[in-house]
C-alpha cells in the first residue's frame, strides 16, 4: 500500500497536468514515503495527454474516465486505482512551490494526528496573496452561495457580508485549525474515512462535493482541518463566474446552472442538518 495517492483530474487541461506534475516530482525527490500519482481523463484523449504521460511521466497511472464524468466521480475512479494510506485530490492548475517538501509533511502532519480525517493546504495565488479556501457549515451564507460565483458580493452588500461568513475572513489564515470544509482543489483524505464514510458523492457532477464530503466526515466524528503552514499555489480560475449576472450566467454559462444544480442538491440532502462544527465564530 502506498503512503499517499495523488489524483489529477483533466479535461482537455494538458499544459496544466505537465506544469503541475514537473511541480509533483521535484518536491517528492527525495520524499521519504512511497507516493502514487494518477490522472483521470475525462476528456477521453483530446489533448494528447496520454502520450504526453507515457513519454515524459512514464511513472504517472493514465486513466480514461470515458467521458466527462464529472469532479467527484472522476477522482474517485482514480482513488479507487491504487490503495493508500491518505488520497490527495489536487487540482491541475496547482504548483508546488520549489524546496516545499509539501508531500511529505502532509504525510507527516496525518501520521501525527490520527483523529484528522482530511486537511486542506494554504491555499495562495500565482503572486503569493491568500486564496480563501476554507469555509463554515454558514446556512444564510450557503444560501447566497451561487450569488457570489457569478460576483454579485461585488454589486451588493448584503451578499458579500454573507459571503465573508462563509469564506472566513474573519479569522487568522497563519493558523492551523478545525474548520468546516475546506476546497477540494487540494483536499487530503485518510483511508479510514473513505473506508467509513466513501469517497465523494458521485450525485454532484461538479461544485460541493468537497463540502459535502466534509460534511460527512464531521457527522462520523472525524475532523477536518486547515493548514497553514503546507503551501500550494493555485491559479482558480472560476468558470462559473465569467457570465455576468444571475440570469444571464443562468442561461449563457453552462457550469454556472452545474454550480445551480449541485447546490440544489447540496441543500436538500442537508436539509436537516445545517450545523456547525468547528467554526460557529
Amino acid at each position: 500500500m502506498k503512503d499517499i495517492h495523488i489524483v489529477f483530474l483533466n479535461y482537455v487541461r494538458k499544459d496544466d497536468i505537465v506544469t503541475a506534475l514537473t511541480s509533483v516530482f521535484a518536491d517528492i525527490q527525495e520524499c521519504s514515503y512511497s507516493v502514487a500519482i494518477t490522472v483521470v481523463d475525462n476528456s477521453q484523449n483530446q489533448d494528447g495527454i496520454r502520450e504526453i504521460l507515457r513519454d515524459r511521466f512514464p511513472l504517472v497511472r493514465y486513466i480514461d474516465a470515458g467521458g466527462n464524468v464529472g469532479f467527484g466521480r472522476g477522482n474517485n475512479v482514480g482513488f479507487k486505482a491504487e490503495e493508500a494510506r491518505y488520497y490527495f485530490a489536487l487540482n491541475p492548475d496547482t504548483i508546488i512551490p520549489d524546496t516545499a517538501r509539501v508531500i511529505e509533511r502532509i504525510v507527516k502532519f496525518m501520521d501525527e494526528h490520527v483523529r484528522i480525517g482530511g486537511i486542506g493546504v494554504k491555499l495562495v495565488n500565482m503572486d503569493d496573496s491568500l486564496q480563501y479556501s476554507c469555509y463554515r457549515f454558514n446556512l444564510s451564507s450557503i444560501l447566497i452561495k451561487p450569488l457570489k460565483h457569478i460576483n454579485l458580493d461585488k454589486k451588493y452588500r448584503w451578499v458579500k457580508k454573507h459571503a465573508d461568513k462563509l469564506e472566513m475572513k474573519d479569522f487568522d489564515h497563519s493558523t492551523t485549525r478545525p474548520v468546516d470544509w475546506v476546497l477540494g482543489a487540494a483536499l487530503v483524505v485518510r483511508k479510514e474515512v473513505v473506508d467509513q464514510i466513501g469517497l465523494f458523492d458521485e450525485r454532484y457532477f461538479m461544485y460541493f462535493e468537497d463540502c459535502d464530503w466534509c460534511h460527512r466526515m464531521w457527522d462520523a466524528g472525524w475532523s477536518v482541518y486547515y493548514v497553514h503552514d503546507i503551501v500550494i499555489k493555485h491559479a482558480h480560475a472560476r468558470d462559473s463566474a465569467k457570465v455576468p449576472g444571475i440570469f444571464r450566467a443562468l442561461f449563457k454559462n453552462k457550469l454556472a446552472r452545474i454550480h445551480a444544480v449541485s447546490w440544489i442538491k447540496y441543500v436538500w440532502k442537508w436539509r436537516n442538518s445545517h450545523k456547525y462544527y468547528a467554526t460557529k465564530l
